[in-house]
């Protein structure tokens, strides 16, 4: 498998080790937003630098493309890659735009195509200890989920920048994708959202996704599942945050699952069991692997790419929420 690599990042990097570990799959080509990190970066793996993502697509070999880029890029690349007759994987999200997403989907079908949206956290040790132990609480009544990353002071990198990264519950796309695979569909999505911007020297705040770079993001949504479920998911990074947080919480009739970082609790009345959690070492590795499989064998992936548009969606109804001070938006 001939493979091309969009990105120079984090997640690329580990695409490039996984790609070079796997006999099935030849990195051939990388592409990037910076000539000099890009060169460096295609040095290091044995693979063409190229010049733009337009440049990496017209090679004809490549038979899969890995997007592992800039958000806003996103829609524009797996659009491009599938119209020249490659297999994709987008890490999430798969696009901005909820539409965009729908064509995107029928497109690949057209082509008979591979467009698999990563999503490793559902792959985590987390996640997978958060599912097996989810029965012991019996009837579940609610959720919350709080990731909060403070940054001082925040990077004037893509990651906070409101095009590039996109609305920050569509961007962090995993932050809700973890609870809609474990309580399914939603009824209703409830959002709010607040950033902080440095203009002038002086500090100013705004509920709208700012078109630049912003220094703090933080929104928080309700989701109330057609379980009944209500679940609040918070996410929220930068200079104005000042506790780094990683909670997971379910309450139930019979007790409550807690995950605070790698550790998980179930509580009770009567006492508080350790939950064990796996690891998260190895998590693009084994994506990649099981890409391959399914390439080479037509062994089953472990999400859809309509799974992963349907939480887009709900993101795209978040973000109109919060366009509409915390409008309540019914989902279809």
């Amino acid at each position: 498998m001939q493979v091309g690599l969009m990105g120079t990042g984090y997640a690329a990097k580990l695409r490039a080790e996984a790609l070079q570990a796997d006999p099935r799959a030849t990195l051939v080509a990388i592409a990037g937003q910076d000539p000099e990190r890009t060169q460096e970066f295609s040095q290091r793996y044995g693979a063409i630098a190229c010049e733009s993502w337009q440049a990496l697509l017209a090679i004809a070999e490549i038979d899969l493309v890995i997007v592992s880029t800039v958000n806003q890029l996103h829609g524009a690349i797996v659009r491009a890659a599938l119209e020249t007759g490659k297999h994709v994987v987008v890490e999430y999200p798969l696009c901005l735009d909820a539409i965009e997403g729908e064509t995107l989907l029928q497109l690949a079908k057209t082509q008979n195509k591979l467009l698999h949206v990563e999503h490793i956290e559902l792959l985590g040790g987390v996640h997978q200890a958060f599912k097996a132990a989810l029965p012991q609480v019996g009837a579940v009544f609610a959720a919350r989920y709080v990731t909060l990353k403070p940054e001082h002071p925040a990077p004037e990198r893509w990651s906070y920048h409101g095009e590039q990264f996109g609305f920050p519950l569509m961007g962090a796309l995993s932050r809700l994708h973890r609870l809609v695979d474990v309580f399914g569909s939603v009824a209703t999505v409830t959002c709010t959202a607040q950033y902080g911007i440095t203009q002038a020297d002086q500090q100013t705040t705004t509920p709208h996704l700012p078109a630049g770079y912003y220094h703090t993001c933080l929104c928080t949504a309700q989701l109330r599942f057609k379980s009944g479920v209500l679940a609040e998911v918070t996410y929220g990074k930068g200079a104005a945050l000042w506790q780094a947080t990683r909670l997971l919480t379910v309450q139930g009739a019979a007790g409550a699952l807690v995950f605070d970082g790698d550790q998980g609790s179930f509580i009770t009345p009567a006492d508080s069991q350790p939950v064990p959690v796996g690891g998260r070492r190895g998590l693009f590795v084994k994506d990649t692997t099981m890409v391959l499989d399914h390439l080479r064998s037509g062994a089953p992936l472990y999400l859809t790419p309509e799974a992963s548009l349907y939480t887009l969606q709900i993101a795209a109804a978040a973000h109109r929420s919060a366009e509409q001070d915390g409008t309540p938006i019914a989902i279809a």
